[in-house]
């Protein structure tokens, strides 16, 4: 099988990921439980890890740096934890369904929230954010890319905003996590939640949010700890105030791998090649006659996405049709980005979603082209 459904999760994931989870459950314990060794190497992994997610986003400590089972746990955490009745937030089109249903929850009591539109290729106009801003407005919630697109927003620009008018950025990072460097300080990140099995190359299962100094978040959950046993309240210090229950030591002992995989082999040469694959697959396909193609090509940084529709057939029939006939994974649908369907005009056809990553290869991406050529032609 060809796989390019790696904005779903990658599939395909470092040797020394498999080997740390399998080793992980064989000698790992319940971090902050107990003094043997069992607990201690646990408690060791969770807090490297912390560390090295802290080294790659520029967040401000270790003890900030949050562990939660995915990216959507973490957006729910974030914003039913940080806002209340009467504050404004401002969102965009492009947002997955992690932030909009946390969103439209806190709107059903009392939130007020504003939605900044997309043009037909799926680009923001930035003066549209800094147009609603009111002086309840306390956020920006956005996403670093789209999921469905892969354009990128510029959060350069969008932290300054929220920089001058003192607001907070809280970023959904799970289709560049991994795939874009990001430091929060230079970009004024509050709050930066991310996912562990897509770009990170690690663990489903795995995720968490980083937490800029001054910010505070509620906790969703409370329980175990395993400190301060007698409290009738959870501890109140981060980074045990958002991580109730025992963590997924063994997952994240597998993220720590892929993060040195990461390292070693450089964010930005495992981008360059991705992104190179992006741009060949995209001119294999763009003037093919009947396909359109969905997003802005001209960005110089994009997520590794190609998407598109052939003709006026349903994604989901040609997605089965690059199954069945070519042994080609996607993703076809509305990959959980119900508002950028709607301005894309693409509500009841969907799209068919091409994601790459670094491990795939070109003449992976020459079998895909040929395969949109065939179906493109029967249409």
């Amino acid at each position: 099988m060809i796989y390019f459904d790696n904005a779903a999760t990658t599939l395909k994931k470092p040797e020394a990921v498999a080997r740390a989870v399998a080793d992980a459950v064989c000698t790992v314990g319940n971090a902050s439980r107990g003094s043997h060794e069992a607990s201690l190497s646990g408690m060791r992994i969770l807090y490297k890890t912390r560390a090295m997610l802290c080294e790659m986003f520029h967040g401000d400590s270790p003890e900030r740096t949050v562990f939660t089972a995915n990216a959507t746990m973490a957006l729910n955490m974030t914003i039913q934890g940080m806002f209340n009745p009467g504050d404004h937030v401002i969102t965009t089109v492009l947002e997955h369904n992690s932030v909009l249903r946390p969103l439209y929850l806190m709107e059903s009591r009392g939130v007020d929230m504003t939605v900044v539109s997309a043009d037909k290729q799926g680009n923001i106009d930035y003066d549209d954010i800094e147009k609603n801003i009111r002086p309840t407005t306390r956020a920006v919630v956005c996403t670093h890319a789209s999921n469905l697109t892969g354009n990128v927003l510029d959060i350069s620009y969008i932290g300054d905003i929220c920089r001058r008018h003192g607001l907070y950025l809280v970023l959904d990072a799970s289709q560049t996590a991994g795939v874009l460097p990001i430091d929060m300080q230079e970009t004024h990140i509050s709050v930066l939640c991310f996912t562990g099995h897509k770009g990170l190359m690690g663990p489903q299962g795995t995720g968490g949010m980083l937490v800029r100094e001054g910010v505070n978040i509620r906790p969703l959950l409370v329980g175990g700890s395993g400190v301060h046993s007698y409290s009738r309240t959870h501890p109140a210090e981060l980074p045990t105030a958002l991580e109730a229950g025992t963590l997924n030591s063994h997952g994240i002992a597998g993220l720590y791998a892929a993060l040195e995989y990461l390292r070693e082999g450089g964010i930005h040469h495992l981008y360059e090649k991705e992104h190179r694959l992006m741009e060949i697959f995209y001119e294999g396909v763009r003037n093919i006659p009947s396909v359109k193609v969905y997003g802005d090509f001209t960005q110089k940084k994009r997520a590794p996405i190609v998407t598109l529709n052939i003709g006026d057939y349903d994604s989901g029939q040609v997605s089965d049709e690059l199954l069945t006939r070519f042994a080609i994974a996607t993703r076809a649908g509305a990959h959980c980005a119900p508002l950028m369907h709607e301005a894309l005009g693409t509500k009841e056809q969907g799209a068919v979603r091409f994601s790459f990553s670094h491990f795939n290869t070109i003449e992976e991406i020459r079998q895909g082209i040929e395969a949109v050529k065939i179906l493109a032609t029967e249409s």
